[in-house]
């Protein structure tokens, strides 16, 4: 009898033992690193694979050399420590490997890369760094595949290619691409030198993918013989709002006065639809702020209100290359062709657009239109002006007299977006 007494005792010890590991490995909320008590592992991969969906992950203070893969919804927080507060994730020894196939079929090089999930991921930092990248690869720091969430409160720096690859169209920030219907929330972010890309939101031709990029910062290398970078880019169908953002150095330096070639922005709507660009600081870039259609992909109805725009480069500080767009409350300071243009080199149509209350100094055009008609133009309020509005043409012949940025005509720059 004490016997089995002992055996039964012994037989649901190992059961509950076995049932509390379970428990353990699959606990609500673990922790990467030894700042906090809790179940801990190593690596934030690890991790991931432990938690059950729904989890929250934990990041201590610390480098993690490792590039990650999240396929269930999770939550993955940065916690600080003490005085320390950075958790950052690096490139393994070797380089950064390809780990996913993006939605135009290109090889992409994810630091973080989440794939079917909801997902949050707030404090941390994707450090790029000598990522071995090469050109027809891509080195991105925070990418999401059909998947919706929260990319807040991060830091984003060095995607980059190395210079012998100038020109290859890789090397982005944040990149988030959509089949399906999706949301995705990018706010208060630093993204800091990428070779092509700041934050893209692609919709892949359809209307089911939508965001908010708010209050972030992204910076471009400035003059760079590498691709024509864009500081934040929504394009093909995404829908959603641009909003406090401050974005610049978006310079594509072999770029000259009657070239015709590739050109950056500093935030480019490029066949979407409707989207809103409000109260944004963009300063030192080739286009400030374009709204671009395409054959069969419009940009149609965009709302371009209370942007700061400053020191454009060869080109317009707001392009409307498409039609019924509001362009209105905008600050424009110093724009080397047009504060704004109403153009119509993109699909041959560009009407129905609104250019009202405006403040434009310093510009060889104030608001430059090219021959389409029935679009308003006025009220703005001019200063330092070669011509406060132009109409009929699509390049600014600057006045025989008076302020001007230049002293000949310039042609069209060529959009570039990312993608393959």
């Amino acid at each position: 009898m004490r016997i089995t007494r002992w055996l039964f005792s012994a037989g649901l010890f190992l059961v509950l033992a076995v049932y509390f590991a379970g428990q353990t490995a699959q606990a609500s909320t673990v922790v990467v690193g030894t700042c906090k008590s809790g179940v801990q592992f190593a690596t934030i991969q690890a991790a991931v694979n432990a938690s059950p969906v729904g989890g929250t992950i934990n990041v201590c203070p610390g480098t993690y050399p490792e590039q990650v893969t999240i396929n269930k919804n999770l939550t993955v927080k940065g916690i600080g420590s003490g005085n320390q507060n950075a958790r950052i994730i690096t490139v393994p020894n070797g380089g950064l490997v390809t780990n996913a196939t993006g939605i135009y079929g290109d090889a992409i090089q994810a630091q973080v890369y989440v794939t079917g999930a909801s997902v949050t991921i707030t404090g941390l930092t994707t450090d790029a760094a000598n990522n071995g990248g090469v050109c027809g690869s891509d080195p991105i720091g925070i990418y999401y595949q059909n998947s919706s969430g929260s990319i807040t409160r991060n830091s984003v720096i060095n995607d980059v290619l190395p210079p012998a690859d100038a020109g290859c169209q890789g090397g982005l920030g944040i990149l988030v691409e959509s089949t399906g219907t999706n949301s995705v929330s990018i706010t208060n972010n630093h993204v800091e030198n990428f070779s092509k890309n700041g934050i893209t939101v692609d919709g892949f031709g359809g209307p089911g993918l939508s965001t908010t990029i708010s209050s972030n910062t992204a910076v471009g290398q400035g003059p760079t013989n590498g691709a024509a970078e864009n500081s934040i880019q929504v394009a093909y169908g995404a829908s959603g709002s641009i909003v406090n953002n401050t974005v610049g150095g978006d310079v594509w330096g072999p770029d000259q006065f009657g070239d015709t070639g590739d050109a950056a922005a500093g935030i480019l709507i490029y066949a979407s639809p409707a989207v809103t660009v409000k109260s944004n600081n963009v300063s030192q870039t080739q286009y400030g702020i374009a709204i671009v259609s395409v054959s069969g992909e419009a940009a149609d109805g965009a709302q371009v209100t209370n942007n700061v725009i400053s020191t454009t480069h060869l080109y317009d500080a707001i392009d409307l290359c498409s039609s019924n767009n509001t362009a209105t409350g905008n600050t424009i300071n110093g724009s080397d062709e047009s504060a704004i243009h109403v153009d119509d080199t993109c699909t041959g149509a560009s009407a129905g657009n609104i250019v009202q209350k405006n403040t434009i100094n310093s510009a060889c055009a104030g608001v430059l239109s090219g021959p389409v008609s029935g679009n308003i133009l006025s009220p703005n309020t001019y200063y330092n002006t070669g011509s406060n509005v132009v109409t009929g043409s699509n390049v600014c012949i600057p006045a025989p007299v008076g302020p001007t940025k230049t002293g000949q005509a310039k042609s069209h720059g060529r959009f570039r977006p990312a993608r393959p």
